[in-house]
């Protein structure tokens, strides 16, 4: 089995024995440890790439009970293993999907980061960063797994849910969730942000933005922005929030968008000089603080 071409399997080891049965089975190991500074089990993520199988396409997280059923319904496969095991915070599982539709392309690496400084040079190189913080609510540093696809692709559609209502409908269209809640820590409703993508370069987006006045909308709207017609912080009082997006003009296509929940990440995508929008998605409640960047 070389290491050329698409995953086609996921796995995910919480001891020893574990490690030993996937290793058998002809597993290979990404070797950072996903419970990394909960001082508690080694939580390894592992991948096959097999011939004649079906690629890989998208994977998610859940890290509560209602993000699970859309996923089950829409066909995703649960790798039945607590990332946080044993470090206490929530029940996250992995899921992953092998697609077909326009909007599925082939996931060939994966990486795990434990640094914010890692973060701005791999989205400088084709990765994509998946939104869950795979230490949810355990304390120790924020982990990200970040995918690299066969080929070159672009965030075609942004759109958000609350709740979990029309989670698998989603799915089902070939959109993939931020696993992380906009509300975190702010009361109020579960809100997602979702995204499409697609190797189409001529449906690319090609700016992102974010509302909290209608001063703010009018602007956007005179711009050339549309709306994603969903309040960001559904429930939690404070302002209404608006995520925009724009599909023309003179910027680049997006490649990747991330949401940001760590202070030291706003600095080193500024740094770096991704486009960062300096508008916090839990303005004026008792949130966490984030943010959006965009590539």
């Amino acid at each position: 089995m070389g290491d050329e071409g698409p995953i086609t399997k996921l796995n995910v080891s919480t001891s020893k024995d574990e490690e030993e049965i996937l290793k058998a089975q002809g597993y290979q190991v990404i070797s950072a440890d996903l419970n990394e500074s909960t001082g508690k089990n080694q939580v390894h993520l592992w991948y096959k790439k097999e011939c004649g199988n079906r690629p890989v396409t998208r994977i998610q997280f859940s890290f509560n009970d209602g993000m699970k059923s859309g996923l089950a319904d829409a066909g995703y496969q649960l790798v039945n293993r607590d990332l946080n095991r044993g470090a206490g915070g929530d029940y996250i599982f992995l899921w992953y999907f092998c697609g077909s539709t326009e909007y599925d392309i082939p996931i060939m690496s994966l990486k795990v980061t434990n640094d914010a400084k890692e973060e701005p040079a791999l989205l400088k190189d084709g990765w994509e960063r998946l939104g869950c913080d795979l230490n949810h609510r355990a304390g120790g540093k924020f982990i990200y797994l970040w995918a690299k696809r066969v080929t070159p692709s672009y965030i075609c559609e942004i759109t958000a849910s609350v709740d979990f209502s029309c989670d698998r409908y989603l799915f089902e269209q070939g959109y993939t969730r931020v696993d992380e809640d906009t509300n975190r820590g702010a009361g109020g409703k579960y809100v997602f942000l979702w995204y499409r993508r697609s190797t189409d370069k001529s449906k690319a987006l090609t700016a992102l933005n974010i509302s909290t006045s209608p001063q703010e909308q009018a602007k956007l709207q005179a711009e050339g922005f549309k709306m994603v017609c969903m309040d960001l912080s559904e429930g939690a009082g404070g302002k209404y929030v608006y995520a925009w997006y724009r599909k023309e003009g003179c910027e680049l296509e997006i490649q990747a968008m991330v949401l940001l929940i760590n202070a030291d990440a706003w600095k080193e995508y500024q740094k770096a000089g991704i486009n960062f929008v300096e508008k916090n998605l839990n303005e004026d409640n008792k949130g966490w603080k984030m943010y959006i960047a965009y590539k």
